[in-house]
């Protein structure tokens, strides 16, 4: 692994980090806070027993047209997934889709949307303007109040225009938005560029949206990943403290880190339609080495959890609730473990995995989302992301009010 040099915020930092709190330049005029989230959940949700018994219809229809070759050796015989296999492996029972019955269907075994004209909203903004419209509402907020929408997720429906400029339009925000794209870890990355705007006078209320249709890049007949990701919609409203309404978080600092590394990676791109031979290519689909993600991301990330917070003035056993990526339930249990100094309760560390899945960029703020509302004045927390590239953002909060 190597780490990827980054543009620092503070002298000292090391590269391939970058951090920010409030220990700021005096020509710095905001103070960030997160005044309000939003979420958009499918209508749909797929068990593991329908997944399971779909999977296994296929790998036995596959077994039987490819005999012979197994028999001669020439083709690997698939194996059958389970309920309890999956359980184990990620602590997923069920996951939520845009197109569950085309998933389910052994001959298909992917979503199926069907294309829109260009004159009506992509699925993608508009699922994620539900999202953006609950946070407004839920801070008390206009859209016309909003400076600038990032639109921050793992994978974009488009190449251009930008979906944070749909989102912008279907909204009525004036100002200006584009897209970024730092995998699991996008929504994170993006409230600290919000932040950041804010901190420097740049904008005062800025949307940070997050529609993941992670199903489009999963390979449902891949055993070891078939049960994985769901889809959602989230959205975070960063707001300058002075305009933000009673009940909000104060965003006391946040930090960034990518190393690079393959064992998580998604081929699928517009380039890949100069060779479209390649199109069913698993390659193209989302991929892991497991095993190698789980030993090199859970002590990467628990030591900047750790790192962070002590650089803030803050016990990590002290933090009165994690919200983290929501990936997998045994990495969330041994980073929990070592920033807290125990093993973590489920209010500690809450999770959704169980009934949302893997939802990328969103799980940790879905778990922000349904698990904050308890909290109370002077409550610290931390939002946690981590995966792909590798990624990593920790954004630490107290509660106000």
């Amino acid at each position: 692994m190597r780490a990827m040099q980054d543009t620092l915020s503070s002298p000292s930092r090391a590269t391939g980090e970058r951090a920010s709190h409030e220990e700021q330049d005096p020509a710095v005029t905001g103070r960030p806070v997160i005044s309000a989230s939003g979420l958009f959940t499918p209508s749909e949700s797929i068990s593991n027993e329908e997944l399971v018994a779909s999977f296994n219809t296929y790998v036995d229809r596959f077994n039987s047209a490819n005999a012979a070759a197994i028999e001669a050796g020439e083709v690997d015989a698939l194996t059958h997934s389970s309920v309890e296999f999956i359980e184990k492996a990620s602590g997923i029972t069920a996951r939520h889709v845009m197109s569950k019955a085309p998933i389910l269907d052994p001959e298909i075994m992917a979503p199926r949307l069907e294309d829109r004209p260009n004159d009506e909203p992509s699925i993608m903004a508009e699922i994620g303007v539900i999202a953006a419209r609950q946070a407004l509402e839920r801070a008390g907020r206009d859209a016309k109040d909003v400076d600038a929408v990032l639109c921050a997720a793992s994978n974009m429906q488009r190449a251009y225009p930008a979906m944070a400029i749909e989102i912008q339009h279907a909204l009525g925000i004036e100002g200006f938005g584009f897209d970024m794209n730092v995998a699991c870890s996008s929504a994170t990355f993006g409230i600290q560029t919000a932040a950041d705007y804010v901190r420097a006078g740049h904008a005062r209320s800025v949307l940070v949206v997050s529609p993941e249709i992670t199903s489009g890049h999963l390979n449902w007949r891949d055993r070891d990943s078939h049960f994985i990701f769901g889809d959602v919609a989230t959205a975070v409203l960063i707001e300058d403290a002075a305009i933000a309404p009673n009940a909000h978080w104060e965003i006391l600092g946040t930090r960034l880190k990518t190393v690079f590394s393959n064992n998580i990676r998604n081929n699928f791109g517009f380039l890949n339609r100069a060779h479209p031979e390649s199109a069913g290519d698993p390659d193209k689909l989302f991929i892991q080495e497991g095993r190698k993600v789980f030993k090199e991301v859970v002590p990467m990330v628990a030591e900047m959890i750790v790192e962070e917070a002590h650089r803030l003035d803050l016990d990590p056993a002290g933090l009165r609730r994690l919200w983290l990526h929501q990936a997998n339930a045994g990495m969330n249990r041994l980073i929990a473990q070592r920033v807290l100094g125990h093993e973590a309760n489920d209010d500690e560390s809450p999770t959704v995995l169980d009934t949302y899945g893997n939802t990328s960029s969103a799980g940790s703020i879905i778990a922000f989302h349904l698990h904050s509302e308890d909290l109370v004045s002077g409550d610290t927390g931390l939002i946690c992301s981590f995966g792909a590239g590798y990624s990593a953002g920790t954004v630490f909060v107290r509660k106000g009010g």
